[in-house]
């Protein structure tokens, strides 16, 4: 026992240890600067921010420890057991969790609260390297694509119960890890064309070409979709004739019809556009009959998908996202500013971080962190303290760790050798990119506010052990392949 103990932490990747370190300790230091009270010095204080936060970094230490005491075998075993027993705690949150600004996602034992959907990330990420790790699993065959999207979409739909839009939008990020695994590219590139169609359709809805009633967001969609048919049929097809037929008589018709428009006989040239579409797929529909390729009739689905989701767009804008989340989504396009309501947290964290300058105005030095300007500034908006306080020169290393780990958690995944720490490796990594990426934009005013952490900065417990989780499971699997290849 104690050899096969010590030969674990001879196979740990202490690297990645360290950074972890790292950036929980500087995660505990920006919650003292973010929580710190003028005449309050005393961190450790259990009643104050930074007190909690050290407790639940101790606890945090004690919980890697066992995880990486552990058999690696355990949690391939239990894979399925820790996913169940997640989807049932999170169902009993839905009706026995309180109110907590609009979401009923905390439970709450005494004084402390856990939020089981950060949880439900380690455990959904081992169910999906369970099943994709069996000897009969295939990304071909349509019944097991439906089970990797029910395991994903099971967590996701619970938490939307559980009105925590943004932790739901997490679990999304399995499908990067997906495509790693070999799921098809036009997957991915239905994702990008369908938010690109979002962002236009919503951002420049209510616009319109000079002297005429079409709108600029209906009209860039639809011709976005005519491009986007064009280019399915030259990459997936290799048919270079169809997609330069598709393109350039869709470039002649709405450019004639636009020139008519202005110059000749107003009229709205929006129904060239369609006219451009039912061209595209009638062409479509005919090749493949004729050369009975059924590829080019999901093309010409594709078109038909991309008018219909066109026209969801309102529906879903107006009827699906809450008040605050259209007005969020407003902002970060540019639609609306109201700096004194929804925008004031943006703006805000923009004047903390800007305020900084190169260099930064030193630790507990920040005055619109000290004076609570920034709302949720030691949680959602950590990052913002860290502008303040250390300036582009300490965000800048604050970042440069991140990279460092997310380039080590590549490293890592890339060299298992088997399907079940791959994919693992690569569901954690894909969280953390999300984490990153959304929170930081979010603090500098570049993606929609949906009130997700910052790993290992923000403060709370159930965030810092969810990611603790997450990472040092990952680290137990790499070292029992180790130990396995040197033992």
């Amino acid at each position: 026992m104690i050899s096969k103990s010590t030969s674990i932490w001879k196979a740990l990747d202490w690297w990645t240890v360290l950074l972890y370190v790292l950036l929980v300790v500087c995660g505990w230091l920006s919650v003292c600067g973010a929580s710190y009270e003028y005449g309050n010095p005393d961190f450790i204080d259990y009643s104050t921010r930074a007190g909690k936060q050290l407790l639940w970094i101790t606890c945090s230490f004690g919980l890697a420890f066992v995880l990486l005491m552990l058999d690696d075998s355990f949690y391939r075993n239990f894979s399925y057991v820790f996913y169940i027993g997640m989807i049932l705690l999170m169902i009993v949150t839905i009706f026995v969790a309180p109110d907590v600004k609009g979401s009923r996602s905390w439970l709450v034992f005494g004084p402390i609260s856990l939020q089981p959907a950060e949880f439900g990330k380690f455990a959904t990420a081992l169910a999906l390297a369970r099943f994709m790790n069996s000897r009969t699993f295939s990304m071909k065959k349509l019944a097991d694509v439906l089970i990797l999207a029910l395991i994903i979409i099971l967590p996701i739909a619970l938490i939307i119960l559980q009105k925590e839009t943004g932790s739901a939008l997490v679990y999304f990020t399995f499908f990067l890890m997906l495509y790693r695994e070999g799921m098809p590219g036009v997957v991915l590139f239905l994702a990008i064309a369908s938010v690109l169609y979002f962002i236009v359709g919503i951002r420049f809805d209510e616009e319109y070409f000079a002297n005429s009633t079409v709108s600029i967001g209906e009209f860039s969609v639809l011709v976005l979709s005519l491009f986007f048919t064009s280019c399915l049929a030259w990459v997936f097809r290799r048919k270079k004739s169809v997609s330069l037929f598709i393109l350039l008589v869709s470039t002649f018709i709405i450019g004639v019809s636009y020139l008519i428009s202005k110059y000749l006989i107003p009229f709205n040239f929006i129904y060239s556009v369609y006219l451009c579409c039912l061209i595209a797929i009638t062409y479509l529909i005919i090749i493949s009959i004729k050369s009975r390729k059924w590829g080019y009739s999901l093309i010409a689905l594709f078109l038909v998908g991309s008018i219909s989701f066109l026209y969801s767009i309102d529906y879903v804008f107006d009827n699906v996202l809450e008040s605050h989340q259209r007005v969020r989504i407003e902002i970060v396009l540019g639609m609306d500013e109201d700096l004194s309501g929804a925008g004031y947290n943006v703006n805000q964290s923009k004047i903390a971080i800007g305020s900084g300058g190169l260099t930064g105005k030193g630790f507990l030095n920040g005055t619109q962190t000290k004076l609570k300007y920034v709302p949720e500034q030691d949680t959602d908006f950590i990052f913002c303290t860290v502008g303040e306080e250390l300036g582009f020169v300490g965000s800048s290393l604050i970042l440069l760790l991140y990279l460092l780990l997310i380039l080590r958690l590549i490293v890592l995944a890339e060299r298992q050798t088997s399907t079940f720490c791959r994919v693992y490796g690569y569901c954690v990594l894909s969280i953390f990119l999300f984490h990153l990426f959304i929170n930081i934009g979010m603090v500098l005013g570049l993606t929609p506010v949906i009130g997700i952490p910052l790993p290992f900065l923000s403060y709370g417990g159930s965030s810092l052990w969810g990611f603790t989780i997450l990472l040092f499971v990952f680290l137990r699997l790499d070292a029992g392949r180790a130990h396995r290849l040197h033992g």
